[in-house]
């Protein structure tokens, strides 16, 4: 087998780069950045997160992208992470999640997702 790809030259590298990426991401993940399950589960920190995703599910002017940004809260300290569609996406969750959590208590690692172009 190993002959044959190295018959191949150049394209075994083609063939290398077209792999799907490993499916354990585990030393990826392993960082500082607070994730879902890092959430406290104290009282007022899943009433802080409950709070503020239902801010964000019930503003039905926002995408299913900002519904779904996930909410961090640890000692009254949250995180907002995930895709939205805009900067004023953006900013409109931030401030949502501020106005509950109080300024100061929101970090934001929001991303805005790039538009697909519109098949002809």
């Amino acid at each position: 087998m190993c002959a044959a790809l190295s018959a191949l030259g150049p394209f075994s590298a083609l063939a290398a780069q077209d792999q799907p990426p490993a499916p354990d991401n585990t030393k990826v993940n392993r960082n500082s950045a607070p994730t879902a399950d890092q959430a406290s589960n104290a009282p007022a920190d899943r009433r802080l997160m409950q709070n503020i995703r239902k801010a964000l599910v019930d503003d039905k002017s926002l995408s299913s992208y900002a519904h779904n940004v996930k909410v961090i809260a640890k000692n009254g300290k949250v995180t907002l992470k995930g895709p939205v569609t805009s900067e004023q996406e953006k900013r409109t969750v931030v401030q949502k999640a501020t106005d509950i959590a109080g300024a100061g208590n929101v970090t934001s690692e929001i991303t805005i997702k790039a538009a697909r172009a519109k098949k002809s």
